[in-house]
């Protein structure tokens, strides 16, 4: 794709990085037959393709967005299918998070949704809070269809059942392996993870002690950011960003790592784009240390010795995450270790579309997002399962909340198997 960026435009380093997307883009439209947004709207500016161009248009010609380009970017889930799909490798997740920056800074939305992302940035990232923000939620779930804003009702529906109460494994500590020790890892423990369902953390601490791993959960670390990069707020992104590169640095420096364990698919991609994130300010080297060191805890556990486990009479449909299968290329680990653990695992049609979670896409455009979570349910309770698996917690809340199959992140279905509890949404 031609572009007409001037010297003076080009200066600015996230001018620079969209022009060089920008230009290995040659308009095949491949990525509209992967794009969910495009499936269900059937809108060509709701595909990447058509999003290109009207980024393309905003940045060449400096010019403040409008209410139809905002409109067009903020329907993006931000799956990254388009980018597994694309064959002449264009970037699409530095492109469009470039033009969210841009929109922010120069767009006055309504009151309403401005408000909204206000509330969103300050609850969902902090574990505490976003705990006390469920407890009300709860509270005011009953009267969730009186709401005249749809995007209320789905910040009330979103309130689980059961707030687990807190887990003190999150705490900052040291897990000594059981046997010799093989690695030395710090455990990514998250945000809105620790408010919604702490057996995921107590399961991966679990695992990796039993596999000969001394884990870290490191001073200071905290939410991945990506909450906030992804609504346009650098400022507040790139802080809780610099406190975890900070965090997980003294324990380079200190005891060593061999790695950063993210069991949050959607925090994993973000931490490995720290480097890009951070690439032209001070703490550069240490971002990119930190990007060079962040692992799924799938790509973790297949490079330890998990025994295999006896064939178990359970079927397992396993949902890929699009931060895991698109955002961090990882398609076949979580499948081969639930195998290998003993478990019959099928995947439903059309696995490359997203389920409509999509960090905060769920509460900021729930129409579209209950399609698809409508579609994704359908498909993967077509398979008959016993248990639903994911790698993401917000793909668990999201089909969770549709489906009859109860569901389970797939660190605790490996624990299970490899002598831990059986995970408590299989109890009952």
């Amino acid at each position: 794709m031609q572009t007409t960026f001037s010297p003076e435009q080009l200066k600015d380093p996230g001018i620079e990085r969209s022009n060089e997307i920008l230009r290995t883009c040659v308009h095949c439209g491949f990525c509209t037959a992967t794009c969910p947004t495009y499936q269900v709207l059937g809108d060509e500016l709701d595909s990447p393709r058509g999003r290109i161009y009207l980024i393309k248009d905003m940045l060449e010609n400096d010019r403040d967005p409008d209410e139809k380009t905002v409109k067009h970017i903020d329907r993006c889930l931000s799956c990254l299918a388009c980018m597994t799909t694309c064959p002449s490798g264009v970037h699409y997740m530095h492109l469009v998070d470039h033009a969210r920056e841009y929109i922010e800074e120069r767009y006055k939305r309504p009151f309403s949704d401005r408000a909204l992302r206000w509330v969103l940035a300050r609850i969902l990232p902090y574990p505490m809070r976003f705990r006390l923000a469920l407890a009300g939620a709860k509270l005011g779930r009953p009267f969730a269809r009186f709401m005249p804003d749809a995007r209320l009702r789905a910040m009330l529906e979103m309130a689980p059942k059961k707030i687990p109460p807190v887990s003190r494994n999150d705490d900052p500590q040291s897990f000594a392996p059981e046997g010799p020790r093989k690695k030395r890892v710090a455990l990514m423990t998250g945000c809105a993870q620790r408010a919604l369902n702490t057996d995921i953390n107590d399961a991966t601490i679990r695992l990796l002690k039993r596999l000969g791993c001394e884990v870290v959960v490191a001073d200071g670390a905290g939410c991945c950011g990506a909450l906030t990069h992804h609504m346009g707020k650098t400022s507040e992104s790139h802080a809780t960003a610099a406190r975890n590169i900070q965090a997980w640095s003294r324990e380079m420096d200190g005891d060593g790592l061999d790695a950063i364990v993210i069991n949050t698919s959607g925090c994993g991609t973000t931490v490995k784009d720290y480097g890009h994130m951070f690439r032209n300010e001070p703490i550069a080297a240490n971002a990119k240390r930190v990007s060079s060191l962040a692992m799924d805890i799938s790509e973790v556990l297949m490079q330890l010795d998990l025994p295999e486990g006896d064939t178990r009479n359970t079927v397992v449909a396993y949902h890929a995450a699009c931060s895991l299968q698109h955002g961090q290329q990882i398609k076949t680990y979580p499948k081969d270790l639930l195998k290998r653990a003993g478990y019959t695992v099928v995947e439903p049609s059309d696995p490359h579309l997203c389920c409509g979670s999509a960090g905060t896409y769920n509460l900021m455009q729930p129409e579209i997002s209950k399609k698809l979570k409508d579609r994704k349910v359908r498909t993967l309770q077509a398979k008959n399962p016993d248990i639903i698996a994911a790698g993401n917690i917000g793909c668990m809340m999201q089909i969770g909340s549709g489906s009859t199959v109860p569901i389970v992140h797939t660190v605790e279905l490996l624990d299970w198997a490899t002598g831990g509890p059986k995970p408590a949404a299989l109890e009952g």
